[in-house]
Protein backbone atom coordinates (compact mmCIF):
# COMPACT_ATOMS: atom_id res chain seq x y z
CA UNK A 1 0.00 0.00 0.00
CA UNK A 2 1.27 3.61 -0.81
CA UNK A 3 0.78 6.08 1.82
CA UNK A 4 0.21 9.18 0.62
CA UNK A 5 0.71 12.75 2.63
CA UNK A 6 -1.18 15.46 1.92
CA UNK A 7 -0.56 18.91 3.30
CA UNK A 8 -3.60 20.64 5.23
CA UNK A 9 -3.15 24.32 6.75
CA UNK A 10 -5.64 27.16 7.66
CA UNK A 11 -4.64 29.21 4.48
CA UNK A 12 -5.29 26.62 1.82
CA UNK A 13 -8.49 25.34 0.39
CA UNK A 14 -9.19 22.32 1.55
CA UNK A 15 -12.27 20.59 0.69
CA UNK A 16 -10.30 18.65 -2.38
CA UNK A 17 -8.10 17.23 0.31
CA UNK A 18 -10.48 16.61 3.00
CA UNK A 19 -13.30 14.54 0.12
CA UNK A 20 -9.70 12.20 -0.78
CA UNK A 21 -10.18 12.04 3.50
CA UNK A 22 -13.70 11.39 3.52
CA UNK A 23 -14.00 9.19 0.97
CA UNK A 24 -11.32 6.75 2.45
CA UNK A 25 -13.63 6.98 5.35
CA UNK A 26 -16.55 6.33 3.80
CA UNK A 27 -15.37 3.16 1.56
CA UNK A 28 -14.24 1.70 5.38
CA UNK A 29 -10.71 2.56 5.19
CA UNK A 30 -8.37 4.38 8.20
CA UNK A 31 -6.68 8.17 7.50
CA UNK A 32 -3.67 9.85 9.78
CA UNK A 33 -5.00 13.45 10.83
CA UNK A 34 -3.41 16.16 13.47
CA UNK A 35 -5.54 16.84 16.84
CA UNK A 36 -4.13 19.49 18.88
CA UNK A 37 -2.85 16.59 21.41
CA UNK A 38 -1.01 14.18 19.00
CA UNK A 39 -1.85 12.57 15.51
CA UNK A 40 -4.93 10.02 15.13
CA UNK A 41 -5.39 7.15 12.90
CA UNK A 42 -8.94 7.23 12.31
CA UNK A 43 -11.48 4.80 11.12
CA UNK A 44 -15.53 5.11 11.56
CA UNK A 45 -16.23 4.35 14.75
CA UNK A 46 -19.63 2.50 14.01
CA UNK A 47 -18.17 0.26 11.31
CA UNK A 48 -16.57 -2.39 12.80
CA UNK A 49 -14.46 -3.51 9.78
CA UNK A 50 -12.73 -0.29 9.50
CA UNK A 51 -11.89 0.08 12.87
CA UNK A 52 -9.98 -3.26 12.99
CA UNK A 53 -7.73 -1.83 10.28
CA UNK A 54 -7.02 0.29 13.19
CA UNK A 55 -5.72 -2.41 15.17
CA UNK A 56 -4.20 -4.16 12.70
CA UNK A 57 -2.14 -0.58 11.63
CA UNK A 58 -0.96 -0.35 14.96
CA UNK A 59 -0.17 -3.77 16.01
CA UNK A 60 -2.13 -2.52 19.01
CA UNK A 61 -3.75 -5.00 21.45
CA UNK A 62 -7.58 -5.84 20.63
CA UNK A 63 -8.96 -4.80 24.15
CA UNK A 64 -7.56 -1.59 24.60
CA UNK A 65 -10.44 0.36 23.85
CA UNK A 66 -10.05 3.20 21.34
CA UNK A 67 -11.74 6.91 21.86
CA UNK A 68 -14.54 8.51 19.76
CA UNK A 69 -13.79 11.85 18.39
CA UNK A 70 -16.92 14.41 17.25
CA UNK A 71 -17.07 17.68 14.87
CA UNK A 72 -19.47 19.01 17.41
CA UNK A 73 -20.56 18.95 20.95
CA UNK A 74 -24.88 17.87 19.95
CA UNK A 75 -23.18 14.65 18.70
CA UNK A 76 -22.47 13.00 21.82
CA UNK A 77 -25.68 12.63 22.50
CA UNK A 78 -26.24 9.78 19.71
CA UNK A 79 -23.59 7.50 21.12
CA UNK A 80 -24.06 8.07 25.31
CA UNK A 81 -26.47 8.17 27.55
CA UNK A 82 -26.46 9.26 31.26
CA UNK A 83 -24.72 12.74 31.23
CA UNK A 84 -25.41 14.65 33.75
CA UNK A 85 -25.16 18.04 34.23
CA UNK A 86 -21.63 18.27 35.36
CA UNK A 87 -20.69 16.64 32.00
CA UNK A 88 -22.27 19.43 30.03
CA UNK A 89 -20.38 22.06 32.14
CA UNK A 90 -17.22 20.57 31.38
CA UNK A 91 -18.24 20.42 27.45
CA UNK A 92 -19.30 23.30 27.49
CA UNK A 93 -16.30 24.64 29.31
CA UNK A 94 -13.59 22.61 27.54
CA UNK A 95 -14.94 21.30 24.45
CA UNK A 96 -13.37 21.26 21.98
CA UNK A 97 -10.03 20.46 23.81
CA UNK A 98 -8.26 17.57 25.20
CA UNK A 99 -10.83 16.27 27.39
CA UNK A 100 -12.32 12.80 26.83
CA UNK A 101 -15.31 12.42 28.70
CA UNK A 102 -16.60 8.42 29.66
CA UNK A 103 -20.32 7.93 29.62
CA UNK A 104 -22.61 4.44 29.62
CA UNK A 105 -22.98 4.12 25.86
CA UNK A 106 -26.18 3.71 23.88
CA UNK A 107 -26.17 -0.14 22.86
CA UNK A 108 -25.71 -1.24 18.99
CA UNK A 109 -24.25 2.28 17.89
CA UNK A 110 -20.57 2.22 18.25
CA UNK A 111 -18.96 -0.54 16.62
CA UNK A 112 -17.82 -3.27 19.72
CA UNK A 113 -14.00 -3.50 18.64
CA UNK A 114 -14.19 0.41 19.96
CA UNK A 115 -15.38 -0.38 23.16
CA UNK A 116 -13.71 -4.22 23.99
CA UNK A 117 -15.63 -5.71 26.93
CA UNK A 118 -17.12 -2.51 28.06
CA UNK A 119 -20.31 -0.65 28.75
CA UNK A 120 -18.69 2.59 28.60
CA UNK A 121 -17.29 5.12 25.82
CA UNK A 122 -14.84 7.58 25.79
CA UNK A 123 -15.71 10.62 23.64
CA UNK A 124 -14.06 13.89 22.64
CA UNK A 125 -13.82 16.83 20.42
CA UNK A 126 -10.29 17.78 18.94
CA UNK A 127 -9.66 21.67 19.27
CA UNK A 128 -7.76 21.26 15.78
CA UNK A 129 -8.76 22.81 12.35
CA UNK A 130 -8.01 20.33 10.62
CA UNK A 131 -9.19 17.58 13.07
CA UNK A 132 -12.50 19.48 13.05
CA UNK A 133 -12.81 19.50 9.68
CA UNK A 134 -12.48 16.52 8.61
CA UNK A 135 -14.97 15.62 10.99
CA UNK A 136 -17.46 17.98 10.06
CA UNK A 137 -17.09 17.13 5.99
CA UNK A 138 -17.37 13.37 7.04
CA UNK A 139 -20.74 13.98 9.56
CA UNK A 140 -19.83 10.84 11.59
CA UNK A 141 -17.39 9.75 14.69
CA UNK A 142 -14.24 8.43 14.67
CA UNK A 143 -12.75 6.28 16.25
CA UNK A 144 -9.27 7.37 16.87
CA UNK A 145 -6.02 6.65 18.79
CA UNK A 146 -2.65 7.91 18.02
CA UNK A 147 -1.20 6.87 14.49
CA UNK A 148 1.88 5.56 16.02
CA UNK A 149 2.74 1.30 15.88
CA UNK A 150 1.81 0.53 19.45
CA UNK A 151 3.67 0.66 22.56
CA UNK A 152 5.96 3.91 20.77
CA UNK A 153 6.05 7.26 21.41
CA UNK A 154 3.02 9.39 20.41
CA UNK A 155 3.49 11.14 16.73
CA UNK A 156 3.35 14.68 17.58
CA UNK A 157 4.23 15.47 13.37
CA UNK A 158 3.14 13.77 10.60
CA UNK A 159 7.02 12.52 9.74
CA UNK A 160 6.44 10.46 12.87
CA UNK A 161 3.17 9.03 11.62
CA UNK A 162 4.97 8.41 8.27
CA UNK A 163 8.16 6.46 10.17
CA UNK A 164 5.40 4.31 11.81
CA UNK A 165 2.80 3.91 9.38
CA UNK A 166 4.18 3.63 5.92
CA UNK A 167 2.77 1.40 3.59
CA UNK A 168 0.13 0.68 6.51
CA UNK A 169 -2.32 3.09 5.72
CA UNK A 170 -3.38 4.94 2.68
CA UNK A 171 -2.99 8.61 3.81
CA UNK A 172 -1.72 11.35 6.28
CA UNK A 173 -3.24 14.59 6.64
CA UNK A 174 -0.25 16.77 7.55
CA UNK A 175 -0.94 19.93 9.83
CA UNK A 176 2.14 20.68 11.25
CA UNK A 177 3.19 19.85 14.73
CA UNK A 178 0.74 19.42 17.11
CA UNK A 179 0.38 21.95 20.29
CA UNK A 180 -0.49 20.05 23.72
CA UNK A 181 2.12 17.11 22.67
CA UNK A 182 0.45 14.56 24.94
CA UNK A 183 -3.39 12.89 24.94
CA UNK A 184 -6.49 13.91 26.31
CA UNK A 185 -6.59 13.92 29.81
CA UNK A 186 -9.61 11.13 30.31
CA UNK A 187 -12.53 12.07 32.82
CA UNK A 188 -14.84 8.82 33.78
CA UNK A 189 -17.83 10.45 34.34
CA UNK A 190 -20.00 7.04 35.57
CA UNK A 191 -18.45 7.57 39.09
CA UNK A 192 -19.00 9.29 41.37
CA UNK A 193 -17.29 11.79 41.79
CA UNK A 194 -15.95 11.65 38.31
CA UNK A 195 -12.49 9.37 38.24
CA UNK A 196 -9.17 10.64 35.92
CA UNK A 197 -8.02 7.92 34.07
CA UNK A 198 -5.55 8.95 32.21
CA UNK A 199 -4.09 12.88 33.01
CA UNK A 200 -3.25 14.92 29.92
CA UNK A 201 -4.07 18.50 28.46
CA UNK A 202 -6.77 19.37 30.39
CA UNK A 203 -5.11 19.39 34.17
CA UNK A 204 -7.18 18.16 37.61
CA UNK A 205 -7.01 21.61 38.91
CA UNK A 206 -8.99 22.89 35.91
CA UNK A 207 -11.37 20.17 36.16
CA UNK A 208 -12.12 20.74 39.94
CA UNK A 209 -12.26 24.13 39.53
CA UNK A 210 -15.75 23.67 37.48
CA UNK A 211 -17.07 20.69 39.15
CA UNK A 212 -15.42 20.29 42.69
CA UNK A 213 -13.18 17.50 43.73
CA UNK A 214 -12.47 14.52 41.23
CA UNK A 215 -10.52 11.29 41.92
CA UNK A 216 -7.32 9.72 40.07
CA UNK A 217 -6.88 6.53 39.50
CA UNK A 218 -3.29 5.45 37.46
CA UNK A 219 -4.44 1.77 37.39
CA UNK A 220 -7.00 -0.44 35.83
CA UNK A 221 -8.98 -2.52 37.71
CA UNK A 222 -7.58 -5.94 37.96
CA UNK A 223 -11.17 -7.83 36.97
CA UNK A 224 -12.32 -5.59 34.40
CA UNK A 225 -11.41 -4.46 30.95
CA UNK A 226 -9.46 -0.91 31.00
CA UNK A 227 -12.33 1.79 29.92
CA UNK A 228 -9.46 4.07 28.85
CA UNK A 229 -6.23 3.88 26.49
CA UNK A 230 -2.95 4.08 28.31
CA UNK A 231 -3.73 1.64 31.52
CA UNK A 232 -3.01 -1.34 30.42
CA UNK A 233 -0.25 -1.77 28.33
CA UNK A 234 3.61 -0.56 27.68
CA UNK A 235 3.37 3.34 26.26
CA UNK A 236 5.25 5.76 24.83
CA UNK A 237 8.47 3.55 25.03
CA UNK A 238 11.78 4.30 22.53
CA UNK A 239 13.72 1.59 21.44
CA UNK A 240 16.48 2.02 24.50
CA UNK A 241 15.25 1.02 28.14
CA UNK A 242 14.22 4.00 29.62
CA UNK A 243 15.16 5.07 32.95
CA UNK A 244 13.49 8.17 35.37
CA UNK A 245 16.13 10.32 37.53
CA UNK A 246 15.70 13.14 40.01
CA UNK A 247 15.99 16.22 39.12
CA UNK A 248 19.71 16.44 41.42
CA UNK A 249 22.37 17.78 38.40
CA UNK A 250 25.38 15.99 41.03
CA UNK A 251 22.92 12.37 40.58
CA UNK A 252 22.47 12.56 37.09
CA UNK A 253 26.59 13.36 36.74
CA UNK A 254 26.96 10.43 38.74
CA UNK A 255 24.52 8.05 36.83
CA UNK A 256 26.21 9.17 33.62
CA UNK A 257 29.94 8.37 35.02
CA UNK A 258 28.77 4.79 36.07
CA UNK A 259 26.90 3.94 32.75
CA UNK A 260 29.80 5.22 30.66
CA UNK A 261 32.80 3.09 33.29
CA UNK A 262 29.85 -0.08 31.72
CA UNK A 263 30.83 1.08 28.48
CA UNK A 264 27.80 2.32 28.21
CA UNK A 265 26.39 4.95 25.78
CA UNK A 266 23.92 7.33 27.27
CA UNK A 267 20.99 10.16 25.74
CA UNK A 268 19.32 12.47 28.55
CA UNK A 269 15.97 13.87 28.18
CA UNK A 270 15.71 17.00 30.21
CA UNK A 271 14.80 21.05 30.91
CA UNK A 272 16.80 23.75 29.01
CA UNK A 273 19.22 24.79 32.18
CA UNK A 274 20.44 21.63 33.23
CA UNK A 275 23.77 21.99 30.96
CA UNK A 276 24.84 18.72 31.07
CA UNK A 277 27.58 18.06 28.53
CA UNK A 278 29.05 14.54 29.72
CA UNK A 279 25.79 12.60 28.31
CA UNK A 280 26.50 11.51 24.61
CA UNK A 281 23.38 12.58 23.79
CA UNK A 282 21.22 15.85 25.08
CA UNK A 283 17.19 16.68 24.33
CA UNK A 284 16.40 19.59 26.05
CA UNK A 285 12.26 19.75 26.05
CA UNK A 286 11.78 23.33 28.00
CA UNK A 287 12.45 25.14 30.65
CA UNK A 288 12.23 23.71 34.15
CA UNK A 289 8.76 24.37 35.38
CA UNK A 290 7.47 24.91 32.15
CA UNK A 291 5.59 22.08 31.88
CA UNK A 292 3.34 22.64 28.99
CA UNK A 293 6.59 23.14 26.92
CA UNK A 294 8.03 19.75 28.41
CA UNK A 295 4.67 18.06 27.39
CA UNK A 296 4.91 19.53 24.10
CA UNK A 297 8.04 18.49 23.30
CA UNK A 298 7.98 15.31 25.08
CA UNK A 299 7.59 12.82 22.35
CA UNK A 300 9.79 14.34 19.79
CA UNK A 301 12.67 14.00 22.01
CA UNK A 302 12.05 10.00 22.80
CA UNK A 303 11.99 9.65 18.99
CA UNK A 304 15.37 11.66 18.62
CA UNK A 305 16.42 8.93 20.89
CA UNK A 306 15.93 6.52 18.82
CA UNK A 307 18.28 8.30 16.23
CA UNK A 308 20.60 7.75 18.16
CA UNK A 309 22.99 4.79 19.31
CA UNK A 310 22.10 4.77 23.12
CA UNK A 311 22.38 2.05 24.90
CA UNK A 312 20.25 3.39 28.13
CA UNK A 313 18.12 6.73 27.90
CA UNK A 314 17.43 8.78 31.06
CA UNK A 315 15.05 11.20 31.61
CA UNK A 316 14.78 13.97 34.91
CA UNK A 317 11.81 14.27 36.42
CA UNK A 318 9.53 17.56 36.48
CA UNK A 319 6.82 18.35 38.99
CA UNK A 320 3.29 17.35 39.17
CA UNK A 321 2.24 20.74 38.45
CA UNK A 322 -0.69 21.27 35.88
CA UNK A 323 0.21 18.89 33.00
CA UNK A 324 3.28 17.86 34.53
CA UNK A 325 1.30 14.89 35.60
CA UNK A 326 0.41 14.22 32.35
CA UNK A 327 4.43 14.28 31.37
CA UNK A 328 5.42 11.93 34.61
CA UNK A 329 3.00 9.67 33.61
CA UNK A 330 3.61 9.50 29.67
CA UNK A 331 7.61 9.18 31.43
CA UNK A 332 6.97 6.44 34.17
CA UNK A 333 5.17 4.59 31.47
CA UNK A 334 8.08 4.66 28.86
CA UNK A 335 10.23 3.37 31.38
CA UNK A 336 7.97 0.69 32.95
CA UNK A 337 8.15 2.53 36.39
CA UNK A 338 11.79 2.27 36.45
CA UNK A 339 13.78 5.17 38.64
CA UNK A 340 17.48 5.11 38.21
CA UNK A 341 18.99 4.49 41.59
CA UNK A 342 22.75 5.55 41.74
Amino acid sequence: METKVVSVDNFMDNERNYKQAVDILKSGGVVAFPTETVYGLGALATDELAVQKIFEAKGRPSDNPLIVHIGNKEQVFNYATDISADAEKLMDMFWPGPLTLVFHKIPGVIAPNVTPGVETVGVRMPDHPVALGLLRALGEPLAAPSANRSGKPSPTEAAHVHKDLDGLIPLILDGGQTGVGVESTVLDMTTIPPTILRPGGTTQEMIESIVGPVNSETKSPGEQAPRSPGMKYLHYAPEAPLYVINYDVDKIYAAIDKLHAEGKKVALIGPDELGVSGADWYFAIGVAGNNEAMATNLYGALRKCDLTEADLILAVETDLAGVGAAVMNRLMKAAEGKHFMN
